[in-house]
């Protein structure tokens, strides 16, 4: 790999670091403020859809092959998670105080930190092996934690507010009309 290619890969994986640190102080900063799992989306919710949107740039990364990734597998990854923060969380406000949410942005914030940590480790070619460590064994918690209560259950939820959706939009063009 080329000196450019490895210090943007550095840059990218250094600033994902440091946005999800950041997510991940703003979510336990605003836990211990307000002694309550709601507002995690108010406090959170904007850096986190930003930070999934530019990680539209690892598809990318494996179209032009700067990583051994691919194509396919970062794509359903970044698909997935920009629907359910993008389209379900951020557009149904009802949503957004439930625990679900507050899982899902917890395990993602600190399996990212975690990820990129490890990926701007080994674009210095010095990568702690606690590191290593860390980055395969978090993964087993934070991954189901993330998905399970976490999206799915945020997902689960969202079914009956979004077949409501019709109606509602019905009635207030009605109304305006």
């Amino acid at each position: 790999m080329s000196r450019i290619s490895t210090f943007y890969l550095l840059a990218y994986n250094s600033f994902q670091t440091v946005g999800w640190t950041l997510s991940l102080i703003k979510i336990l900063y605003n836990v211990l403020v307000t002694a309550s799992i709601n507002g995690t989306y108010a406090s959170a919710g904007n850096l986190i859809c930003f930070l999934q949107c530019a990680a539209f740039l690892e598809v990318i990364h494996g179209a032009i092959g700067i990583v051994p990734s691919g194509v396919l597998l970062p794509l359903m990854q970044w698909g997935g998670r920009t629907h359910f923060v993008l389209a379900i969380v951020r557009k149904l406000d009802e949503l957004q105080e439930l625990p679900s949410v507050f899982i899902t942005f917890l395990a993602w914030s600190m399996g990212e930190v975690i990820r990129y940590s490890h990926y701007a480790f080994s674009c210095l070619g010095n990568c702690p092996s606690w590191m290593t460590y860390l980055r395969y064994t978090a993964f087993i918690v934070l991954y189901p934690l993330g998905v399970g209560p976490g999206e799915s259950c945020s997902c689960s939820l969202s079914i009956p507010l979004v077949q409501t959706l019709p109606a509602y939009v019905q009635a207030t063009t009605c109304k305006t009309l």
